[in-house]
């Protein structure tokens, strides 16, 4: 597995970690988790662990992938991200050899390796009748891959589905933080800040509630757009 596959572009824009809503609880964790890294040498000294294995779990479009990239740039460390689509095999006991290697690679690296739906690799043991002697096995090399998981090397895991992953491997996860919808106030502060980058006439669209932070980014993408286009095909009925 060549490890670049694994890479997120350097050009892929991050959006730096201060300009991600979080609610204070969360703020408050991801901080001493930062902190922890940046001291990581100095908690050696007195032979304390470093909590470097993190859940990311809740609403699907709430900034958990986001988060994780940003966390990477903030840490100045490269992230690997497991490419679910390359890693998981119908060859018994491929999956396993494949999750192993990426591991090795991030620990190689000291790396943040993210995985996102989480829950698909890493679901309750008897979830699934048919194949849980793979699943099993699976499962347990996982728990033993971050057992063993170095740390220097930050474990970023993602899912909309926590309750169906393995009690075991939601244990060994010393941090979780829940993403939740935005408030109506929330929602009003983000769509403030992505039109203030276009001129007025743009600005003015209906507002969306009830809905996540990619649903309202989109929704503002496709309106201010729109206004555009309406504008650029006034200009060519004049002419």
């Amino acid at each position: 597995m060549n490890k670049n596959d694994l890479i997120i572009s350097s050009k892929e824009k991050v959006v730096p970690l201060d300009r991600i809503k979080f609610s204070q609880e969360n703020k408050d964790k991801l901080n001493q988790l930062l902190k922890e890294f940046k001291y990581i040498e100095t908690l050696k000294q007195y032979e304390l662990p470093v909590d470097n294995k993190l859940l990311l779990f809740g609403h699907t479009g709430c900034g958990k992938t986001t988060t994780a990239k940003a966390i990477a740039d903030f840490l100045n460390k490269k992230i690997f991200v497991l490419n679910l689509g390359t890693i998981v095999s119908s060859r018994l006991g491929e999956t396993a050899k494949n999750i192993t290697n990426v591991f090795k690679i991030a620990t190689r690296e000291n790396a943040v390796l993210f995985i996102d739906e989480f829950d698909y690799i890493g679901r309750i043991r008897d979830y699934d009748k048919k194949d849980s002697g793979e699943m099993k096995r699976l499962v347990n090399t996982i728990i033993q891959l971050i057992d063993y998981l170095p740390d220097s090397t930050l474990l970023i895991a993602a899912t909309n589905h926590s309750s169906i992953i393995d009690t075991a491997l939601l244990r060994r996860f010393q941090l979780k933080l829940k993403f939740t919808l935005p408030t109506n106030t929330e929602l009003d502060q983000f769509y403030d800040s992505l039109l203030e980058q276009y001129p007025e006439t743009y600005r003015v669209l209906n507002r969306c509630y009830g809905i996540s932070y990619a649903e309202a980014k989109d929704n503002v993408y496709r309106e201010v757009k729109k206004r555009i286009i309406e504008v650029e095909e006034s200009k060519e009925v004049i002419k």
